[in-house]
């Protein structure tokens, strides 16, 4: 049977909650603790906290060890605990206000290796939508448990992180046992793209001028980093040297699966990147270099930062203020640890001043990871006050500079070229529409969207 439609906010509302009509907003923030599967949830995707200040944290230079301000941008407000729940938004809203998809009648899937699939389990029950997940079966399990909490089944398929083609031969089979079956695929879908264009790169613009406020940096951006697992993130970029012309976009891989440094592939453990292909959403045209980051030392990292041990020794022996140890114990994924890791790479490689910013992207927090932590005491043993120095010198304070690639024209086509193995001879696409991305007249165009789907979405729901 056919539902009720529920809508959400439009990206403009989605940068500037305050723009939301205020009782909307007032009923929204209060589900936010009391009723977090409540559909108003949907109200309070953006990049603020409970008070509307915008999420960042300054690190200490005492653990990045560089002269450069780095800024983490952290998503555990968003109603998931990761910002990945604005892409499924985004994409589920727009393909709904297109009327591809219809609750009561289409079942919604949401290929994923975590996150994204965690936002669509809670983007496609609270809009109506029955709603499953396809993901590798090897991810934490408190990836699947959280997909169960928030209403949606899943499908586990063979292999890792990087095991995405398994997850796409998944959702063929689905889409041919039943025209009902709707993928909303967060590689390939715009509304990815656009929700961090627009949402992530003006509220990152925002928290510059807030800095600038505090005396901290020049009001400008140096560089955006960000690790690629759908490269929605990593949008956020093209927004920035939009409004800052040297910034430099810095994509991240891991290691172990090196898909655009050198044509690579492999298994890995940084859970929400490092797919094994170039996804469709991805402007590699405007990418500016490429880093490779080592899962071990991801989650090594981790560890340190959110074990006691790890924060007795930060706080103890290294200095770092206590509040602000706590803090980036609360804000950590694995991935964002990666992030982390490129942006003091990307300092040091760049020789950066006191003057510069460079931004970078928490996408989960630990609470996905505690298994993961297990792992590593069992593979490793526990993590005492020497190996938490080993882990803090070797890891953040004297990193290594290997694996960079800077993208030159020659090798920026080399990245764009072997999206045609995936999304032409597997995905449908076209060679016309491939050779257009080249052009980023071809982005500006789906940048120009925002708008419009904005005023079809406020004419839909009415106010």
């Amino acid at each position: 049977m056919i539902k009720k439609l529920v809508w959400g906010p439009t990206f403009e509302e989605m940068l500037n909650p305050e723009k939301i009509p205020s009782e909307i907003r007032k009923k929204a923030l209060k589900a936010r603790i009391e009723t977090p599967l409540d559909p108003i949830n949907l109200f309070n995707i953006n990049w603020t906290n409970h008070n509307g200040e915008m999420c960042y944290i300054v690190i200490p230079k005492e653990l990045t060890g560089v002269r450069a301000n780095i800024i983490v941008m952290y998503s555990k407000n968003f109603p998931t605990g990761s910002h990945k729940v604005g892409a499924t938004y985004s994409v589920t809203m727009e393909k709904q206000l297109a009327g591809e998809i219809i609750p009561g009648l289409h079942t919604i899937v949401f290929p994923s290796t975590g996150n994204y699939g965690i936002g669509g389990s809670f983007t496609g029950p609270r809009m109506g939508y029955d709603t499953k997940i396809v993901l590798p079966e090897l991810m934490s399990k408190e990836r699947f448990e959280k997909i169960d909490y928030y209403g949606a089944s899943y499908i586990k398929t063979s292999g890792c992180e990087s095991s995405v083609k398994e997850i796409y031969d998944k959702c063929w089979e689905l889409k041919k046992e039943s025209a009902n079956n709707k993928i909303l695929n967060q590689f390939e879908s715009f509304g990815n793209y656009l929700f961090h264009y627009h949402v992530t790169g003006n509220s990152i613009n925002k928290v510059v001028g807030e800095l600038k406020g505090k005396g901290i940096g020049n009001g400008r951006i140096s560089a955006l980093v960000s690790s690629m697992g759908s490269s929605g993130t990593i949008a956020s970029g093209d927004r920035l040297k939009q409004l800052y012309p040297e910034t430099k976009i810095i994509g991240l891989e891991p290691v172990q699966c090196p898909t655009l440094f050198n044509n690579g592939f492999g298994d890995h453990d940084i859970q929400g990147i490092g797919d094994k292909h170039v996804t469709w959403i991805h402007n590699v045209m405007n990418m500016d270099a490429m880093m490779c980051v080592d899962d071990m030392e991801s989650k090594k990292g981790l560890q340190l930062l959110t074990s006691d041990v790890g924060i007795d020794y930060l706080i103890d022996e290294v200095g770092i203020p206590q509040e602000s140890v706590s803090m980036l114990s609360q804000i950590l994924g694995i991935s964002g640890v990666c992030n982390l890791i490129g942006a003091i790479k990307t300092a040091k490689y760049y020789e950066m001043t006191e003057k510069e910013n460079i931004f970078t992207i928490c996408t989960d927090t630990i609470d996905r990871y505690h298994s993961v932590m297990g792992n590593l005491d069992s593979q490793f043993g526990t993590m005492d006050k020497t190996e938490a120095a080993v882990r803090y010198n070797c890891i953040f304070k004297n990193i290594k500079l290997d694996y960079i690639q800077e993208g030159t024209y020659v090798t920026r086509k080399r990245w764009h070229n072997l999206k045609y193995y995936t999304w032409v001879e597997q995905q449908g696409k076209t060679v016309a529409e491939l050779n257009a991305q080249k052009s980023q007249d071809y982005w500006i165009e789906k940048q120009s969207q925002i708008q419009s789907i904005d005023l079809r979405l406020k004419n839909a729901r009415g106010f």
